[in-house]
Parts: structure tokens; sequence; C-alpha cells
């Protein structure tokens, strides 16, 4: 099997599993009790957090620990709204994950405006455009990192700054989801005040990510109980996954150089099937300064991408036609539409995502079938 789907995510590092599974049997105490060895199991949390603010530019204080971007996001966004009194809106990229997307329709029921900011053709933020929809009354802008369908990277420090120009005291919220360790992020040079990220997208364990939070900023909580994360997250500290986490950090940071791999197998992949007839990128062509280096948005013309990823699974090649929290609904991307991408282009695309267990011969394999199979599927196009 050659998996290719690592931005739905990615095979948990063997010192993971390993540190996990070690918390779990031997350091399994409540990190909030008073005995020593739940005092140690604290200790370890700790240092979890100091490895996440160290390689975002944040403070560990700020490092309030969630089940995923999701909740993250979720707190972010919410907990700003629930603050606010008075005339408020925020403001969204057209091309936010649906933990975004979804979560600001709440913020309209609580009787905000919520703006869209429009992105270009290569799906990046249109700063200008953005010139017209930020005002003085912009409460909070959230602008993903790197796009989850198509690997492109958002110019969030100029976002922000464009933002802070407008209004000084708005909050830029970034899902970092999917370029935490992958793309380099400063928040407090790139002006972000609040940074999801989620484990399971880095080789660590699914259920654990963070909400990042630069500064003294007030948050309502959306989960209260025992005032655990300062508060703003109640709920038993999952330390085992808290050390998952801490590992996969770890062992990201030690493979550091491998990112430029990834780039590099990517680039290879597309330089192997652009050959194919009707074969484009969607968003920057690798290589690109805006193109991340894990994900690769395919369309082949006339070959839908729902048969393309069917057929690629009976050859052992493991792709998705876009968000794995969208792949069961079968609706045609409103990121690729807002591209300018027809239907047709957009329900014609393929998304390849690598990660560090990835190899430069299973983009030869890859491209092979790929070929292969859209030459077949290519003789049967409506005419």
């Amino acid at each position: 099997m050659i998996y290719l789907d690592n931005s739905a995510t990615t095979r948990p590092f063997d010192e993971v599993i390993d540190a996990m599974a070690a918390c779990m049997r031997e350091r399994y105490f409540n990190a909030s009790a008073a005995y020593r060895p739940a005092m140690e199991a604290e200790k370890e949390v700790d240092a979890c957090r100091r490895a996440l603010a160290a390689e975002l530019g944040a403070q560990p204080g700020g490092v309030i620990f969630t089940s995923g971007g999701t909740e993250a996001d979720n707190l972010a966004i919410l907990g700003t709204a629930m603050t606010l009194r008075g005339e408020s809106n925020f403001a969204i990229s057209a091309i936010e994950h649906p933990a975004v997307a979804e979560t600001v329709r709440r913020v309209e029921r609580l009787g905000f405006e919520v703006r869209v900011l429009p992105i270009d053709a290569r799906g990046i933020v249109d700063l200008a455009a953005c010139e017209g929809i930020i005002d003085g009354h912009t409460a909070l802008v959230s602008c993903m990192q790197v796009s989850n369908e198509t690997g492109a990277v958002q110019p969030v420090a100029a976002l922000s700054a464009l933002a802070r120009k407008k209004n000084p005291n708005v909050r830029v919220h970034v899902d970092g989801v999917q370029g935490f360790m992958r793309v380099p992020v400063h928040m407090g040079r790139d002006g972000v005040d609040m940074y999801s990220l989620s484990g399971h997208k880095i080789h660590g364990p699914k259920g654990i990510g963070a909400l990042v939070v630069r500064g003294n900023l007030r948050l309502a909580a959306q989960m209260t109980g025992g005032g655990q994360e300062k508060g703003l997250r109640s709920g038993t500290t999952d330390s085992p996954a808290i050390v998952a986490l801490h590992e996969a950090v770890r062992q990201m940071a030690a493979r550091r150089q491998e990112i430029d791999r990834l780039r590099e197998m990517k680039a290879r992949l597309w330089q192997q099937v652009s050959s194919v007839e009707g074969a484009r990128v969607n968003g920057p062509l690798p290589g690109e300064a805006d193109s991340a280096p894990h994900i690769l948005s395919l369309s082949f013309a006339g070959v839908r991408g729902e048969v393309l990823r069917n057929a690629l699974e009976g050859e052992g090649v493991l792709v998705s036609t876009g968000s794995a929290c969208a792949s069961h609904k079968q609706k045609v991307s409103a990121s690729l539409r807002a591209m300018g991408l027809t239907a047709e282009q957009a329900d014609g695309t393929i998304r390849v995502s690598l990660g560090l267990y990835n190899t430069m011969d299973e983009m030869d394999e890859t491209a092979g079938k790929l070929a292969r199979i859209c030459g077949v599927l290519s003789q049967y196009r409506r005419r």
C-alpha cells in the first residue's frame, strides 16, 4: 500500500506510540493530583507546552491543550465572540476548513456579521480585496496557514498587518493544522494572536491538539468543569496523548531537514504526471515559494476525481478527493470553485498529501499508475 493521504491523518512515529504506551502503563496518574507521581506527570505536560511554545515563538503559559484542531478553532472563534459587546464583525478566508467555516455560522446566530475574504486563482487570499472588507469593527480575522486542499501557503503576516492597520485591537487567528512544523511561523513576528494545531497531522496521536494564545487575550470557555487549562478547557488532562504529542514534536524537529525531501517528492510526482493529457495543478506549482511541501491538488480533464481515487485504491494507492471531513458528502469543493475552477474541473480533482514515511520510489510508482489509469479513463469521456 502507498499511503498518500497524510493531510487526513499521518501514521504515528514508532517513538510516539512507545511514549504513549509507556505513559499509560507507568505514568498514568492524574496530573491535577497533589502527590509526587502526579506532579511528575504534570511536569511532562508542561514540557510539551514549552516545546510547542518554542516552535511558535510564544510563551508556554499560552498553550491550551484541546482534543484537536477543530476544538481549538472553536475555542478561538466562539471564545472571542462571547466576550464581545457592541458592533463587531468577523472575517474569514473563502477556503477555510469546516472547523472554522461552520463555527462562524454560530457566530452569525449570536448576532455578529461574518465577512468572507476572497482568494485569487492560485488559492491565495487577495490582500487588495481585503482592504475593503476588513474595517475598524473587525474583531477577528481567521485565515488558515496552509490550504488543506491545495497546499497554498497564505500571506498570514501581511494579512495581520493589514488587519491591524484597520483595527489595532483586532485578533488574528490562524488554523495551523496543515502548516505546523512543515511551514515556518513565528506568532510574534507574524502578528498571530491565536494558532490552532493538531497532533495527528505531524505523526502524533489523534485526539490531542492545542490553541496557542499570545498575550493576555480574554476568551470565554467552551467547556467548563474542573478549571483545567486556565479554566478554558476543563476535563482531566490527557497526559498520555500530550506526552505523545511532545514526542511527535521532538521527532519532527530532529527530522526537520526531511521537509525538503517532501518538497522534492512533490515536485517529482508533478514532473512525471504533468505530461498526462489534461493534467493541471490547482494552486501554486511545486517549488513556488507559496507552495507547501506536502500537498498537491491535481485535476485531469474528463476524469472524475472520485473514479480516479477508487481506481488508484484498486492499485494500492490511497489518495483523497479533498478534505477528509467532507469526503462522504460528495459535494464539489467550495474552495476550488472560489479559485475559479469549473464544476467539471473541481469534480475531477484528487489531493495527494505526503508524510515523512513516503519515499521517492512511491512517487515514481504512483505517477506510472496515474498515467495508465487516466489513459484508460479518458477513453470514456463525454463528447
